[in-house]
């Protein structure tokens, strides 16, 4: 006698509804917490991968731009784990809706911070100075659209978000040394990538932890080819935006 066995998943509790126009969405428990471990897992691997990338660093252009990319991937990591805990626990009012805006805030921070390296280190054929004006312009301009439009065109602040992270690339086809493009497209497809799942809370369970993944994943291919191609291998920081403004 055959015997047909199902299993019943509950979705309402893997995925809230999507949410309107007008309200931020909210994950349910289970979305809350693998939203905080799948970031809370990278703060310390971001901070050893700061140490290990200081201590090869060849000069002090290297240093600067190793703080500046590091701490601000340990800083995009550490703030969105500190939102989704506070979410998670409760919280509510101005605390919530400050680590809200900083948590999106830190992305436009991340992506230029992403920039830096390579525009401080790598010769562009003396555009460097251009594109690191424009890329820090545009993170200052997202910045100030969070604080005055915070969540309220969730469209456009998608289209910020990949303008910044897309529209400087332009600067590599200037590069005289292509070494680490490679890396630095597929860790751009991985970001691009993630965003539809960024778009995609409350339509698929732990649409946004899967998110967090290919953020973690984008990272790690664009800190292997700094590790890889940057650090330690200027020391007299030839072709730099240092160099080039002094």
């Amino acid at each position: 006698m055959k015997r047909n066995f199902s299993i019943s998943v509950d979705m309402s509790k893997l995925k809230n509804r999507r949410a309107r126009h007008d309200e931020h969405y909210q994950p349910t428990d289970m979305e809350h917490i693998a939203n905080m471990l799948t970031h809370g897992i990278c703060i310390i691997p971001s901070l050893y991968g700061l140490k290990t990338m200081h201590e090869r660093a060849s000069s002090p252009t290297e240093v600067i731009a190793l703080l500046i990319y590091g701490m601000a991937l340990f800083f995009l990591f550490t703030t969105s784990t500190l939102y989704h805990s506070l979410s998670f626990a409760g919280a509510k009012g101005l605390l919530k809706h400050c680590f809200h805006m900083g948590d999106r805030a830190v992305i436009y921070v991340f992506i230029a911070a992403s920039y830096t390296p390579w525009l401080l280190l790598k010769d562009f054929g003396g555009v460097s100075h251009f594109f690191m004006w424009l890329v820090w312009v545009m993170c200052v301009l997202g910045i100030l659209y969070q604080f005055l439009f915070h969540s309220k065109y969730k469209s456009l602040e998608v289209i910020f978000y990949l303008m910044i992270g897309i529209c400087p690339a332009y600067a590599i086809t200037h590069m005289t040394d292509p070494s680490g493009v490679q890396e630095l497209a597929i860790g751009g497809i991985i970001y691009v990538s993630g965003v539809v799942f960024f778009k995609c809370d409350g339509i698929i369970p732990f649409a946004h932890a899967i998110w967090h993944c290919f953020v973690f994943l984008g990272a790690f291919s664009h800190f292997y080819a700094i590790n890889t191609y940057l650090v330690g291998k200027h020391g007299a920081t030839q072709g730099s935006f240092v160099s080039n403004t002094a």
